[in-house]
């Protein structure tokens, strides 16, 4: 007998009384096409009032409608017991601060010591049977808030969500120079290098990109700052390509550097050689995480605070000179999002 997750239920309304089973399952829960092929062929995958039917039948004012979904786990991943932090778990998500250093999903030449192999024995040592479904990516060297659903109708969701730009993800970096003007946004459309395909580029026929800041400290006259950053799009390395583009590289990050374009003097760049120096990766963290639970109809909110390694950077670039706010954040936002 196959064992399931818990249902997600629905009560028929007035408005819906005479409604398809179908009809129901993919308007009001939004089921799609694949994961209803696929429930539907199991004892327990589609049922009303209790009762296994076909999604061809008529529903009536004040029926249940229940969907389960069988329990899966990633038979292809090597369970490892490689701390992470928790920030929020129900039965239907997993909410983890990454470290920056770990890869999120095993890929080819690193099969172990992944978020994913973490996530798994931590699973398994609960006595829970999940696939590790990450909703979205962060580079290795990114730390903070990642999102894992805990099954296919809650990853459908959620990504339907990032794809409709109704998920808001907000990073804080401390970057080389001061952006100007001090808040507002980078439209670059971005593409691969063509002379290094590893990297990528602002190119004029590049994929659509942009990104939202917000300048919340300066030190040392304007040459190094603390931004916040929120996403509008989700391309790779997107953040660490539009600073740059602006001439405001993030500091550690040793693939993308100051761009001769913006005819930096020597020693400038002697100094920014020195910070780079002063964290051992690029100094980006994601630090908030916001979207509606699937399951609760609830906006919720996660966020992981500064790591020891960015908040040691802030603190040796603050003894430099005192910092100087820009604007109140309230404000900027507002303007910026506009």
């Amino acid at each position: 007998m196959s064992l399931y997750y818990a249902p997600i239920t629905y009560r028929v309304t007035e408005v819906e009384d005479g409604w398809l089973l179908k009809t129901v399952l993919q308007k009001r829960l939004q089921v799609s096409r694949k994961l209803l092929s696929k429930i539907k062929l199991t004892e327990q995958g589609v049922m009303l009032n209790g009762e296994r039917v076909y999604i061809s039948v008529k529903v009536s004012a004040g029926d249940l409608v229940e969907v389960r979904m069988e329990q899966e786990e990633s038979d292809d991943i090597l369970p490892e017991d490689i701390p992470f932090t928790v920030l929020y778990e129900d039965e239907h998500l997993l909410i983890v601060n990454k470290d920056a250093g770990i890869i999120v999903h095993p890929t080819h030449g690193h099969y172990t010591g992944t978020l994913a192999n973490g996530v798994v024995h931590y699973w398994q040592k609960k006595g829970g049977k999940f696939r590790f479904r990450p909703i979205h990516r962060l580079d290795q060297e990114t730390s903070g808030v990642l999102a894992i659903a805990k099954n296919p109708y809650v990853h459908q969701h959620v990504s339907e969500q990032m794809i409709a730009g109704t998920v808001d993800k907000r990073y804080i970096a401390l970057v080389h120079g001061s952006p100007v003007p001090e808040y507002g946004a980078v439209d670059g459309p971005i593409d691969r290098d063509p002379e290094e395909p590893h990297r990528r580029i602002v190119t004029p026929d590049g994929y659509a990109a942009r990104t939202l800041y917000t300048t919340l400290s300066r030190w040392a006259n304007g040459s190094a700052s603390a931004v916040s950053l929120k996403l509008e799009s989700g391309r790779t390395h997107q953040i660490r390509v539009h600073m740059t583009s602006i001439g405001c590289p993030l500091i550690g990050d040793r693939m993308y550097k100051t761009l001769p374009v913006h005819k930096v003097d020597e020693q400038t760049m002697a100094i920014r050689e020195e910070r780079d120096t002063w964290i051992e990766r690029q100094a980006l963290h994601a630090c908030e995480l916001e979207f509606e639970h699937p399951i609760l109809r609830e906006r919720m909110t996660f966020q992981a605070p500064l790591p020891p390694d960015m908040a040691a950077l802030e603190k040796r670039l603050h003894t430099e000179a005192a910092p100087r706010e820009t604007v109140q954040n309230a404000e900027v936002n507002t303007q910026a999002e506009k």
